[in-house]
Order: structure tokens, then C-alpha cells, then sequence
């Protein structure tokens, strides 16, 4: 259920977040193209101010993709940081569009997949900078429960959420295994995503591109292996024309390795990874994917 809404939301601490949340309102009712410019451009003069984020950025593709030249690693930080602006307008599409609006830009492939699932399904998720916006059409095509980290302002935890259930059914704490167990038992598709690095406890090592030991949630096998879910993936990409967004929808994952959780891990990876490969420069760089080591390592970032 959407978080309550009460008085203490408008007291001055938090009247910077309103006019923020109001700028953003105003701006997404322009034309889609316009979003596209303004996002662009957004983007674009916000890398002088987001050198922490430049940095991991740099860092992560170097780590993934040490074939790449350092002219073609510089090209994908820039388109990077163009999506990064893009997102924050596709935010507030997802949160404050009309249903009949956010259906006129995007197409989907393999809905089947999910609308003829027989049980419940774990929809493995992707974070690409359009997530937001993937969240809002998925509910749309397909409603469904999502797994998230509550947000530590009241206000955006109220927003994000009232956002979120426009078009979806429920939101599951991250940490709320037995709520997420109960959903897909009960025959519920469930988003969840396992492509960033949860920190130690609940993890493994196993291969992501060319890191040989990234930090990868056992979340994953531990669901499929309660619950008996089919596993299927899920990702949202924009259109290269500039003319909206298509969304693709696998069959349902076979061949998983439900009974070791390496190799669950490195399964789950190489699927994540085919996945980011279909747009690779609109995912989330700037997260530390790679900052839990195995114990004795040296960090992989400086």
C-alpha cells in the first residue's frame, strides 16, 4: 500500500524537496521531445559537479571492460552521464504521467511470457537509468510487486511510492524475505534486482564481465529455491530514434543452478550481463558495484 500521507510533510524542512518536486511536475508536462533536449542537456553540464560519480563511472567500465580503448571508454562516460540527466525526467514521467500518455511512447516484446506464467515469477530487474519509468510501464503491461530500499527522506519515501503504485500492485521491503516468499507462492510476478553489490552478508563471489570476484547477492537462489518460481528478466531500454522506449520480456530462464549458490551467482550474472549489453552506455556505472572485496583484498577503487 502507497505510504500515508500526513501534516508533518509540510513543515519548512522539507519545503526545498516540495519546490523541487513541483519543478519537476511542471517540467514533465513539455512534449516528450523537449524532455529529451532538456534531459540531454541536464546531463551533459551535470559531470563537472559529479566528480565522485565520474569517477566510479571511469572506474567501473575500465573494470568491465578492459579491451575497450580509452577514446571509447570517455565516448560511454558521456553517454552515461546524458542518461543520467535523461532518468531524472523519466522519473517524473513515471511518477506524475497520465496511464494513456506513458502508453503512447513504448513497445513490448515477450509479454507472453509473463501474462501465461502458471506460478510465481521472480522478475530479475536491471538497473538502467530508466528504471523508474521501466517500473511505471511494467505495471501498465503487467501489474506487479517490486522489491525496494525505503527512501530515507519521509516525503520521497511518499512520493516514490505513491509513483510507483499508479500502475503496480504492492512494494516488499528489500529486507522483507518472507513477504517476498508468501507473493510468489501465492502465484505473484515479484521485480527484483541483483545486479548491485549488497555488501558481504548474503553474498558470494563469482564472475561479473571481466571482475572475477564481484559481490553477488544470494538473493536470487535463495527465493527461487523457497518459493519454486519461474525466473524470467526484464529490462527497458530507450529507442535509438529518440522515439520512446521498448521493453523486453525473456522466456523463462532455463538451466539454473539451484543447488550451489557459485554457480546460481555466476548464472545470474552472465544473464544480467547480456542484459546490460543491450544498452550499455544507459546503466547505472555510478554505483560501486565492486566495493566488497574478499577479505585480504585491496579496493578496486582509489
Amino acid at each position: 500500500m502507497a505510504q500515508t500521507f500526513t501534516h508533518n510533510l509540510l513543515y519548512p524542512r522539507y519545503w526545498l524537496t516540495w519546490s523541487g518536486l513541483g519543478l519537476l511536475w511542471l517540467l514533465v508536462q513539455l512534449p516528450y521531445p523537449v524532455l529529451h533536449i532538456l534531459g540531454s542537456g541536464l546531463g551533459k553540464i551535470s559531470r563537472p559537479f559529479l566528480k565522485r560519480r565520474e569517477g566510479i563511472a571511469i572506474r567501473n567500465i575500465e573494470l568491465c571492460f578492459p579491451e575497450m580503448t580509452p577514446f571509447a571508454r570517455s565516448q560511454m562516460v558521456n553517454k552515461n552521464f546524458v542518461s543520467l540527466g535523461l532518468g531524472l525526467m523519466e522519473t517524473g514521467m513515471a511518477w506524475f504521467w497520465s496511464d494513456a500518455r506513458v502508453k503512447k511512447w513504448f513497445d513490448v516484446e515477450g509479454l507472453e511470457n509473463l501474462t501465461g506464467a502458471t506460478r510465481g515469477v521472480i522478475v530479475v530487474g536491471i538497473h538502467f537509468m530508466s528504471l523508474e519509468l521501466c517500473g511505471r510501464v511494467m505495471g501498465l503491461c503487467h501489474p506487479m510487486m517490486a522489491t525496494y530500499r525505503p527512501h530515507n527522506n519521509p516525503l520521497m519515501e511518499w512520493v516514490q511510492t505513491k509513483g510507483r503504485m499508479r500502475s503496480n500492485k504492492a512494494m516488499i521491503n528489500r529486507r522483507n524475505l518472507s513477504g517476498f516468499v508468501h507473493a510468489l507462492k501465492a502465484g505473484e510476478a515479484v521485480w527484483f534486482a541483483p545486479d548491485q553489490d549488497y555488501g558481504s552478508k548474503g553474498s558470494v563471489f563469482a564472475p561479473f564481465f571481466s571482475v572475477k570476484k564481484a559481490a553477488t547477492t544470494n538473493g536470487t537462489y535463495a527465493l527461487s529455491k523457497l518459493a519454486g518460481a519461474h525466473l524470467i528478466t526484464l529490462s527497458m531500454i530507450r529507442r535509438s530514434d529518440k522515439k520512446g522506449y521498448h521493453m523486453y520480456i525473456s522466456n523463462p530462464l532455463s538451466g539454473y543452478p539451484g543447488e550451489d549458490k557459485v554457480a546460481a551467482a555466476a548464472y545470474m550474472n552472465k544473464i544480467i550481463e547480456r542484459e546490460i549489453l543491450r544498452a550499455p552506455e544507459q546503466y547505472l556505472w555510478m554505483h560501486r558495484r565492486f566495493k566488497t572485496r574478499p577479505e585480504g583484498e585491496v579496493s578496486l577503487y582509489k
